[in-house]
């Protein structure tokens, strides 16, 4: 294929998470889903998120609450902690995309009341063989997007803190620097930054004669500068997004308990102008310049315009932990079909000792012909406080 052919084509795979497939009694006019630039911000990298139905905005802090809820890192249990996570993506189309994300976070002071944490994604879209209208090899190219970011977060109250997180992302899909000899249209890669503010509260209710646990999460993530792809011509917004949710613990027995969560997601981008919405082509071509040129701020705002409950996609999930050694987890996620029909069921399981927890996870599409079935997630855990205690014993 052409070189141009090629970059659309990893353009159209990076996309797919959030396009997805449609089913085929969907009307073209109905069908409208927002479109981003670098979307593998939005795929859930852990395990224990994924299958509870991709959420975490209220779960119990873990070291990849970067990407649902920095806040929650003022309230870990652990002094620090790292995760490394991996996901072979789309594995029924391509054998070599995946996800790799790396986390962790570390207690400030002897307060316990603040943290300060760091993430790193890097995705890749394997190998792309690219060739001349003539059948000539030009060699092969490897896109990818990576964000790096760090955040802080900190108790305002014994039941109540805050966090933030800044984001540098950057996004190749074509040949920038990377490109082989003989590869003389060049697209450079793209940069851009956001910024994360959040909130986690957390109570501990009687009931009976239990102590519960209640919670509830927000995160406005991704909040920035829009990426420019092709030296700026075709600028897209990043997928910022509001998270809501709430979770409720409760103990069955001594060393049972069992969590169920809720979460709400929505997309905080204007959806792209339609031509078949249109009458005259003119005018047609003028919003959508419109849309190019607006900026990202006043696109969150836009976005409450654009028939907001259609656009929210909701999670539910539970949690059942053994002495916080063995877990099983499930949830649901769903989206409408307007709006990209990604709908799916998330079944996992994770095995914790005192200094290391592996997890599992494995998704089951329920739309027909997803992408996405069958997807699978690993990620462990390192408890510094753990460790320390391990090497301390050691030495005695």
């Amino acid at each position: 294929m052409s070189k141009l052919k090629s970059w659309i084509l990893v353009a159209a795979i990076a996309t797919m998470p959030m396009a997805a497939w449609a089913d085929g009694d969907i009307k073209d006019d109905d069908f409208n889903p927002i479109t981003t630039g670098v979307t593998s911000l939005s795929i859930t990298p852990d395990a224990r998120g994924a299958s509870m139905g991709d959420q975490g905005a209220a779960t119990d802090p873990d070291a990849n609450s970067q990407f649902w809820n920095p806040s929650k890192y003022a309230f870990a249990y652990s002094s620090a902690g790292i995760s490394i996570s991996y996901t072979p993506w789309l594995r029924k189309i391509v054998n070599d995309i995946y996800l790799a994300n790396l986390s962790g976070y570390m207690k400030l002071g002897s307060s316990d009341n603040q943290a300060v944490s760091l993430s790193l994604r890097y995705f890749s879209l394997g190998e792309i063989n690219s060739t001349e209208e003539g059948g000539a090899s030009l060699g092969s190219i490897n896109p990818f997007e990576m964000s790096v970011d760090v955040g802080y977060s900190r108790k305002l109250s014994e039941k109540f803190a805050m966090g933030v997180a800044l984001r540098y992302i950057y996004s190749d899909l074509g040949y920038g620097g990377g490109n082989t000899a003989g590869t003389s249209d060049k697209t450079s890669g793209a940069s851009a930054f956001s910024a994360d503010i959040s909130g986690y509260y957390t109570t501990y209710p009687i009931i009976g004669r239990n102590e519960c646990q209640w919670t509830l999460g927000f995160n406005i993530s991704n909040i920035g500068s829009k990426v420019s792809y092709n030296s700026g011509n075709d600028p897209a917004f990043l997928p910022a997004n509001l998270k809501l949710g709430t979770s409720f613990t409760f103990p069955l027995a001594d060393y049972h308990n069992l969590t169920l969560a809720v979460e709400a997601n929505k997309l905080l981008v204007p959806a792209k102008p339609r031509l078949q919405d249109y009458e005259d082509a003119a005018d047609y071509e003028d919003d959508v310049q419109k849309w190019k040129d607006k900026s990202s701020i006043s696109g969150i705002f836009d976005s409450f315009k654009d028939s907001p409950l259609k656009r929210i996609t909701y999670s539910v999930g539970a949690e059942y932990a053994y002495n916080q050694q063995f877990f099983l987890r499930g949830g649901y996620y769903h989206e409408s079909k307007f709006n990209g029909n990604r709908q799916y069921f998330g079944l996992g399981a994770g095995f914790s000792l005192n200094v290391v927890r592996l997890d599992a996870a494995y998704m089951i599409a329920t739309a027909q012909n997803s992408p996405l079935d069958q997807t699978l997630r690993f990620t462990l855990t390192f408890d510094m406080d753990g460790i320390r205690n391990l090497f301390g014993r050691n030495r005695n």
